[in-house]
């Protein structure tokens, strides 16, 4: 009888930092691949290394051992290193679609770089869950299957079917009951620290036979997967002879796991079981008697990381945001409009720094305090190298505009990030010359500003004066010249813009050249009393709680008890929401508040609610209770309404002086549903509200926080409400009768990792949180709520030029006082606007996705793209990775209409 093949891939799993700092492990690192490379050369191991997915291991290895670069390529052409398909191993649901994406591009480029031939293995062994569109998005990067853990402990086989939300399927291995470890821990048993027992033939080659026998029980296609790789787990000599020595039963063959994929994508007929969507089922088994925690773990999901360590999801947000809504999109503008040099070398380095800080337990900020330390500069470098691209594309297109300032004259240039027109209120700060001319009122109280608006045609424009900061310092700089000092006085104001879709629009602002009031009308205002306010759509009462009513009046339905604060003790750490026994649950609704008009008008009304609770100062672990000691904090809730707008926008902020305890905002619906949507990367998923009916007898309980990108809605056939949030990645529907949308701001914990406790998780310190509060009338347009999230986390962008400072900026091209660079027509959702290539293989990659669960069609005017003197340029499909396929045509304005399939992601590149 032919024996069946066993593929033994040698791997690790290497967390680039967790339970160390990442310089701590990467020292670790660095021993585990000399002494793999020595053993490739001396014969000790006679087949490849995998390198956990991930190409970062060889980078991080080859700054301290530069020496080695050259044996390094060596190998990896050789395929001794099996390199890929990541550059770093991220999680799934804590980063945007788009990041994704770019992980993946960035892992299989530097694997080429290296020699390798990057890995087909779509590589998923430690992730906290995964989200619905990874078959497509692995399947657009050349990736053909896919190994899980986690999520899925509702198959007994180790092989199923995953059928994505478009429809993509990918045959894909399901890791053993431990995971990528399960080798280490049934087999070579890791746990015990006594070498020698663990070594011993008798006892090893009895524990091998019972693994075996189990995995080719379970493995429904012809060789057996054998990974053996722990957490930062070097190979053991003498276990990997006993395994390399001959079995009876079995022929084992030390190879890649791409190897073992090209099996399980010949085979997949035989495969039986499919999964479908998004797979976060808990784990389920507990442990038998005489068995560890670690034997029956049921692939554990990891709900609470969503929430942990906030401050650094929102600076996630904020890089993702200015690199894929700004820096990119507008440099490829610049490119296209004023021949701007593509920045590529500054953008490999932000994404870099970005995807660093990706790492599933660095992002799920579920390590120790140095580590997200580290993190914290890891962000800064991504933000500063995309706050200043973004500057100095909308700069140069802003100077590029034709006509000469006059004297008093400010040059001011609205961007609209979406690739729909923008019309609408917004704020600016504007930055005027000091020497222009101010007025007073009544008695000279204080001296105002004396400017107008208006339109490059000379149309003035109306605004309305929010506030003012006099004699404002910043710097002007030339290239030949030192920094210049450059006093303004800030006057903030709101103002009506209408602006292209991804494009810009020219205001003018103009001194007075008498003294002499500048005003506008400031009646009507949308304030209604003291503490109520109302436009065309909604009607906002504020009550003497601070909670607020919102009547939405497309409906006449009336939303009592909005922006309650719910508090209560978390004794967790980063992985989890830690459930006190004796716990107190604190709300705002019998809390006081007071309430202050900020701003009123026309254009803005704003008030301010600062909500008052008394809560207990921090858990106490020896008695297992809260404190009996009581601290005050205050929510400091700013609420604004703009005309013709039928959202509210919630700015929160929280100076957080107490421990161990979790803080949400509650919004009840009164919707009658049972379930309730929440978008994902590239996708909106419907999930039930009520948990799983056995769920008591889970060991890791599913709990009500789920994920979501930026907004969840819950809704019945005629009302409903969205929250979208700019940051913040969890929110709940609490399974009672008026169904709130249940939004977390922060959790603030002391566990960390293999530490007696930690501060920095206790999140002490001020926090702000940025949300909107969408009145629904049955279901939601899901694209719609998808740009309000963009909209609400990138806004517009301003660039103010005086005389002086448009010589710094200007090209020789002449552009047109507002322009637009790409429109779309219908419900996909544009995730990234980029340049790739160069010279003639250059051009404009437009991604974007369809969230609906029908087929749609979207016309594009990306003409404006191909650049000046390309009539439209030519557009085609390509994959993720730049391959062809198919041709669309013309990209001249109303020529270029694009396909999507149900949930389809789709790019379009132009030249």
């Amino acid at each position: 009888m032919k024996k069946r093949t066993v593929q033994l891939v040698l791997s690790t799993h290497w967390d680039r930092e967790w339970r160390e700092s990442f310089q701590d492990i990467r020292y670790a690192m660095v021993r585990l691949l000399d002494r793999t490379i020595a053993a490739m050369e001396d014969g000790g191991i006679q087949g490849p290394f995998h390198t956990d997915g991930q190409s970062i291991l060889l980078e991080d290895y080859l700054e301290i051992r530069p020496e080695r670069r050259e044996q390094v390529e060596q190998l990896c052409r050789a395929g001794r290193l099996n390199v890929g398909p990541w550059y770093t191993m991220p999680d799934e649901f804590t980063v945007s679609g788009e990041s994704l994406i770019r992980n993946l591009l960035l892992g299989r480029e530097q694997a080429r770089a290296f020699g390798a031939k990057p890995s087909n293995a779509g590589y998923l062994p430690d992730m906290f869950g995964h989200n619905s569109q990874m078959p497509q998005i692995f399947a657009n990067c050349g990736i053909t299957g896919a190994f899980i853990w986690r999520g899925i402990d509702n198959i007994e086989k180790r092989n199923f079917i995953w059928r994505g939300a478009d429809g993509t399927e990918l045959p894909c291995h399901k890791f053993g009951s431990v995971g990528y470890g399960t080798y280490g821990h049934k087999v070579a048993r890791r746990q015990d620290y006594d070498e020698g027992a663990s070594d011993d033939p008798e006892a090893y080659l009895p524990r091998l036979d019972s693994y075996l026998k189990e995995e080719a029980r379970t493995t429904e296609i012809d060789p057996i997967l054998l990974l053996e790789g722990g957490d930062h787990q070097e190979w053991n000599p003498a276990q990997y002879q006993l395994l390399m020595g001959g079995h009876t039963e079995y022929t084992i063959v030390h190879t890649t796991i791409d190897q073992h994929l090209r099996a399980l994508v010949a085979q997949r007929g035989r495969i039986t079981s499919v999964l479908e969507g998004e797979l976060r089922t808990p784990g389920h088994v507990y442990p038998k008697p005489g068995q560890d925690y670690l034997e029956p773990c049921g692939q554990w999901v990891i709900p609470g990381v969503l929430s942990s360590r906030v401050r650094l999801k929102q600076a996630n947000a904020r890089c993702q945001m200015l690199l894929c809504q700004w820096a990119e999109p507008f440099s490829a503008c610049a490119h296209a409009a004023i021949g701007l040099d593509d920045p590529k070398g500054f953008f490999d380095l932000a994404w870099k720094s970005l995807l660093q800080n990706h790492a599933h337990d660095s992002i799920d900020s579920c390590s120790i305090d140095q580590v997200h330390k580290d993190m914290s500069y890891r962000f800064d470098q991504s933000r500063i190298i995309a706050e200043r691209l973004a500057t100095e594309a909308t700069s140069r297109i802003a100077a590029s505009v034709e006509g000469e300032l006059a004297e008093g004259e400010l040059r001011v240039t609205v961007f609209n990030p979406l690739p729909r027109n923008a019309s609408r209120v917004t704020e600016i700060t504007l930055e005027l010359p000091t020497t222009w001319l101010n007025f007073n009122e009544f008695f000279g109280f204080e001296p105002k500003p004396a400017f107008r608006i208006y339109t490059p045609d000379g149309v003035e424009v109306p605004y309305q004066r929010l506030g003012q900061a006099m004699n404002r310092a910043r710097h002007r700089v030339r290239p030949a010249k030192w920094p210049e000092f450059v006093a303004s006085n800030q006057v903030k104001v709101a103002v009506a813009v209408n602006i292209p879709a991804m494009g810009y629009a020219t205001l003018i602002a103009r001194a007075s050249t008498v003294v002499t009031n500048t005003r506008h009308p400031d009646v009507p205002g949308i304030a209604t009393s003291e503490r109520g306010m109302a436009n065309e759509h909604l009607g906002i009462q504020i009550e003497s709680n601070g909670t607020l009513t919102l009547t939405d009046k497309t409906t006449g339905r009336i939303y009592p008890r909005q922006l309650t604060f719910e508090e209560r003790a978390d004794i967790g750490d980063g992985w989890y929401h830690g459930i006190a026994a004796n716990d107190q649950i604190y709300v705002s609704t019998a809390c006081r508040a007071d309430v202050a008009l900020v701003h009123n008008g026309p254009m803005l009304t704003t008030f301010r609610i600062r909500t008052l609770m008394r809560i207990p100062e921090d858990f106490r672990f020896d008695t297992m209770t809260r404190s009996d000691r009581v601290v005050e904090m205050v929510m400091d809730s700013f609420v604004s309404l703009r005309p013709g707008q039928d959202h509210l926008e919630i700015e929160t902020r929280i100076d957080n002086n107490a421990d161990d305890h979790r803080v949400r905002v509650l919004f009840p619906s009164g919707a009658r549903t049972g379930t309730y949507l929440s978008d994902t990367p590239f996708d909106v998923v419907d999930r039930p509200i009520a948990l799983r009916p056995d769920n008591h007898e889970y060991r890791e309980l599913e709990v009500e926080t789920k994920p979501q990108q930026s907004w969840t809605a819950v809704h019945d056939a005629t009302s409903g409400l969205a929250v979208v949030a700019d940051g913040l990645l969890e929110t709940a529907i609490p399974d009672v009768a008026e169904r709130p949308i249940a939004l977390t701001l922060f959790r603030g914990t002391r566990r960390t990792v293999f530490t007696n406790g930690e501060p920095e998780g206790q999140m002490r310190g001020p926090m702000v949180f940025r949300y909107c509060l969408v009145p629904l009338a049955g279901a939601p347009d899901r694209t719609r709520l998808c740009e309000l999230g963009q909209q609400l986390s990138a806004g517009l962008r301003v660039v103010q030029l005086r005389k002086e400072d448009i010589s710094i900026y200007r090209s020789e091209t002449k552009l047109p006082a507002s322009g637009g660079y790409l429109r779309i027509d219908g419900p996909a959702v544009v995730s990234s606007v980029r340049r790739t290539g160069s010279g003639a293989s250059g051009g404009v990659e437009v991604r974007m996705f369809n969230p609906t669960a029908d087929p749609i069609e979207v016309k594009m005017d990306a003409s404006a793209l191909a650049g000046p003197g390309k009539r439209g340029g030519e557009a085609e499909l390509v994959d993720f990775e730049g391959r062809s396929i198919g041709k669309l045509g013309s990209a001249a304005a109303g020529k270029l209409k694009v396909k999507l399939k149900a949930k389809q992601i789709v790019t379009v590149r132009i030249r």
